[in-house]
């Protein structure tokens, strides 16, 4: 086999006797200009890449302190001004939403071809020749990765043992009992005919005891309380939902009112209270008897819902209200007034878990949420890291009941490909065989990474990895003591996410590859006014901190 590496491929290209192409360094003006943009975000989500990846402390616009590992949650909170950056991050949200996982895997390749495409240009291969080569390659690394295939999951097997590589990526601690809640709440919905509809199950958080006190509640729960003596509509809920104080409403400017009389201010609180009235008599003649508000909830227009029996529930975040209004199909209302469309359910009650409270919504049709898994821990940061391991574990589920084929995980997957296209590109001449090297080589640079996050020795993993797939083991992957057999560790990959992956990558690749230079556009008059009013307030502020700029 040929063992040419690519970071001699000036040397290579120019012994190629492939015809027109020129000389090494006639055409090196032509290398990247995404590269460094490529090379910046590799070294940012790099070390949160696998299981053992490392976390990062993100700081919001709002001030609010994130402590992270998720890849596409720190790539949306980049500050980007290189078009190339903007494209590898749009690539990665593609991929978690098509197939919400892969997100890392994505900018990390990508970026990897980018910087063996640059070797390739600066040795002078024109592009189109580059571009013709890379799509030549991604093609036989897609025809090729169902032949890795080395297992499946049953119609009517317990989807444990394939979920927990999934979600052990995911999770910092107590993989095993997570990953069982999943497998039940995933295995409880599933159709009779095996179909698995993901929104039919939700997740709520509350923060408060520990994980194994996480539990599954029936219908839709969500973090809130029920203010006032009604809490349960038993038969035929009707539902508003309001992002505003349930009351009268109150200017949001400072503002002094000034009465000249006693009778003046028993005028004021009247018809306050009658406002009040009114507000609950529209409420009432709509039907309308379950009322969730996102701020402030006034007694006295409590006291006179509870009158009409009406339940008022005070939820903790517009993230749940928005989800309550997607499920239930009713607008969020700025203003109390009654929806057109209310939602609707069976049923809404609360229910008491330890010291914290969940409101619960439960439905009798099919397509309405039949199950809601409640996460419990200790702090913020901690129920967020469990809720995107949760929804990583029932993407994973939703596609295992697509396409139920696993591939080896923990690199060897893309260390079989790297072999493949090395035995291909080493019988191919000119630039088809120097891209498929470069290519593979680019597919090393995944488990290589892996074992770097390990605090593994990279390069004696490397070399044993690299001598057993030689061999045909291609189910060597890298562990955390070093190189593992993936088929006895239980490591997987889902066929559907990887396969996506790839051509996800191919796609920006392909597509960056033909820029050879950006071009910004002239700013207008208004933008560039906007731009000089900031450079000399940035003056004024010699302490002003801004976020990461990546250009």
């Amino acid at each position: 086999m040929d063992t040419r590496d690519t970071s001699e491929l000036p040397e290579l290209l120019s012994q190629s006797s492939k015809p027109g192409i020129p000389a090494p360094g006639a055409r090196e003006k032509d290398a990247l200009s995404s590269t460094a943009a490529a090379r910046t975000l590799i070294s940012i989500i790099r070390p949160c890449y696998g299981p053992h990846g490392r976390q990062k402390l993100l700081v919001t616009a709002k001030g609010e302190t994130v402590c992270t590992g998720y890849a596409l949650a720190i790539l949306r909170a980049l500050e980007l001004e290189h078009p190339a950056a903007w494209l590898l991050r749009e690539a990665a949200q593609t991929q978690a939403e098509s197939r919400g996982d892969g997100t890392a895997f994505v900018v990390l390749l990508a970026g990897a071809l980018l910087e063996q495409a640059e070797l390739l240009l600066r040795a002078g291969l024109p592009r189109a020749q580059l571009r013709e080569a890379y799509a030549a390659a991604t093609a036989e690394v897609v025809a090729t990765l169902p032949s890795l295939v080395i297992g499946s999951l049953g119609p009517l097997e317990d989807p444990f043992w394939a979920l927990n590589s999934v979600m052990n990526t995911h999770a910092l601690f107590q993989t095993d009992f997570l990953t069982k809640l999943v497998s039940q709440a995933c295995w409880t919905i599933r159709e009779l005919d095996g179909n698995f509809n993901p929104e039919r199950l939700g997740v709520c958080t509350l923060r408060g005891a520990t994980l194994e006190d996480s539990c599954l509640l029936p219908g839709l729960a969500v973090a809130g309380k029920p203010c006032g003596q009604v809490t349960m509509v038993l038969r035929g809920a009707r539902i508003a939902l309001f992002t505003c104080p349930f009351g009268p409403a109150s200017t949001n400017a400072p503002a002094t009112a000034c009465f000249s009389s006693p009778d003046d201010l028993t005028k004021f609180s009247k018809e306050k209270e009658q406002l009040a009235e009114k507000q609950i008599a529209q409420l009432t003649a709509m039907n309308i008897n379950v009322v969730v508000v996102w701020g402030e909830i006034e007694e006295k227009t409590l006291i006179e819902a509870e009158k009409f029996s009406i339940m008022v529930i005070q939820a903790k975040s517009r993230k749940e209200m928005a989800y309550l209004s997607e499920v239930l199909g009713t607008p969020l209302l700025s203003y109390l007034i009654p929806p057109l469309v209310p939602g609707k359910c069976q049923r809404v009650y609360t229910q008491e878990l330890g010291e914290s409270l969940a409101v619960v919504f439960e439905w009798d049709h099919a397509s309405a949420p039949a199950l809601t898994l409640v996460l419990r821990g200790a702090t913020t940061d901690g129920l967020r890291s469990l809720e995107q391991a949760v929804y990583h574990g029932i993407d994973a589920y939703f596609q295992l009941c697509q396409d139920p084929r696993l591939l080896p995980g923990a690199g060897a997957t893309e260390m079989a490909l790297a072999k493949m296209l090395s035995d291909k590109g080493s019988q191919l001449e000119g630039a088809g065989g120097l891209a498929f090297l470069a290519f593979a080589q680019a597919l090393r640079s995944l488990p290589e990474a892996l074992a770097e996050n390990a605090g593994l020795t990279v390069t004696n993993v490397m070399t044993e990895m690299y001598r057993a797939h030689q061999e045909g083991n291609f189910l060597i992957g890298v562990g955390q003591e070093g190189i593992i057999n993936v088929a006895k560790e239980q490591v997987w990959d889902t066929l559907m996410a990887k396969a996506r992956g790839l051509q996800v990558v191919a796609d920006v690749v392909l597509q960056l590859v033909t820029v050879d230079e950006v071009i910004l556009a002239k700013k207008s008059p208004s933008q560039q006014q906007d731009l000089n009013s900031e450079s000399k307030k940035a003056k004024k502020s010699p302490f002003l901190v801004r976020k990461k700029t990546i250009f």
